[in-house]
């Protein structure tokens, strides 16, 4: 019986070790690239360009001699059009492979303590409509952002946020930035997104937090102080008016390892109970 023989068996390589990782960092690129534009307006450039290719490849075959001369001479002008185009895209591309913590499993984990203390600094700002924003370190590093403020190095806790992001404090305008469990600085500033679809209702706040997503994996905490709501961007996405059960869980699951049968409520759910029984105890000494 004949060996069928295939054309294209001879002239694939073969998957030598050095093969394989020469594979394997080529789609780590891809993947890479992909994830920088993925949702964003530079997708939708991606994909005109896949289709200028395209065109070109139906023109080579149509025989179109004018067609195909035209496009040639704009060839050598395509790997410029592409910096400029996804300029802020390969700076995120960049900053994810070089800001990567390559040997860290799972990012950086923060202790319970630490989340606790965020959400009840977030709740008080919340009831009494103080605006803050609170940006928080994950794999990729903050280091540029952190040198555009004031620094500070102290541990979080929520008697200190309040008290940078009391109205009256020099330090109020900005962003907070923290690293590890500690604040690395504040009255930071951050890239503001250039999204053109985002709802006009969105101030300096919620933007920035969108852009400094959209440029790293950090996680970033608003609250808006017009509504006093909280919101939650991730990503270069963002879900406004979250509950503070809500806020707690989001955090929770970007920051800290959940283990099996753990409590994510801890301190400061009992916080937010009692803050409520003194509340209602305060209405009662009214109606009396």
């Amino acid at each position: 019986m004949p060996v069928l023989s295939s054309p294209i068996m001879p002239s694939l390589p073969r998957l030598t070790p050095v093969a394989i990782i020469d594979i394997l960092i080529v789609a780590f690129l891809i993947y890479q690239f992909l994830m920088a534009v993925r949702g964003r307006r530079a997708a939708h450039i991606l994909a005109g360009l896949l289709l200028i290719f395209g065109v070109y490849e139906l023109v080579n075959v149509l025989g179109l001699e004018l067609m195909r001369s035209a496009m040639t001479i704009g060839a050598p002008f395509v790997p410029l059009a592409v910096i400029v185009l996804f300029q802020s895209e390969l700076r995120r591309l960049l900053a994810r492979i070089g800001g990567l913590r390559w040997l860290s499993v799972g990012g950086r984990l923060q202790k319970r303590e630490f989340t606790e203390e965020l959400v009840m600094a977030f709740t008080q700002l919340q009831q009494q409509k103080v605006g803050a924003l609170v940006v928080v370190e994950r794999d990729i590093g903050l280091r540029s952002f952190v040198e555009s403020g004031v620094l500070m190095d102290a541990f979080l806790s929520r008697d200190l946020l309040l008290t940078i992001f009391h109205p009256g404090s020099a330090l109020h305008d900005g962003a907070v930035i923290v690293q590890g469990e500690k604040i690395a600085a504040a009255a930071c500033f951050l890239p503001l997104t250039v999204r053109p679809a985002l709802a006009r209702h969105l101030g300096t706040r919620h933007r920035a937090a969108i852009g400094v997503t959209e440029e790293t994996d950090c996680l970033a905490l608003i609250v808006s102080e017009e509504t006093g709501r909280i919101s939650v961007a991730v990503g270069g996405e963002i879900e406004i008016g979250v509950t503070a059960e809500r806020f707690e869980q989001r955090i929770t699951e970007h920051l800290i390892r959940r283990t099996k049968g753990s409590d994510v409520r801890g301190r400061s759910q009992k916080w937010r109970e009692e803050q409520h029984l003194e509340r209602e105890a305060a209405r009662d000494a009214r109606a009396d």
